[in-house]
């Protein structure tokens, strides 16, 4: 198989799976202990471009009731 099969079969395999990048950047996050937190986001956004897949949502905050 050669270069461009196995950058064809990776993109297939991250547009059915776009969770697989954010697993990637969690890794490397762990790993570095955060140190590169921004730039690891930067270099997910690029592959998730890349591949065309779409973006996580951004959970939504917890809405806490307030206590008196």
């Amino acid at each position: 198989m050669n270069l461009k099969g196995l950058v064809d079969q990776a993109k297939s395999a991250l547009q059915k799976n776009p969770d697989l990048i954010e697993k990637g950047g969690d890794m490397v996050d762990k790993a570095t202990g955060g140190k590169y937190a921004g730039q690891v986001d930067k270099a997910q956004e690029a592959a998730r471009k890349a591949v065309g897949a779409e973006q996580k949502p951004a959970p939504a905050p917890e809405n806490k009731p307030e206590g008196n």
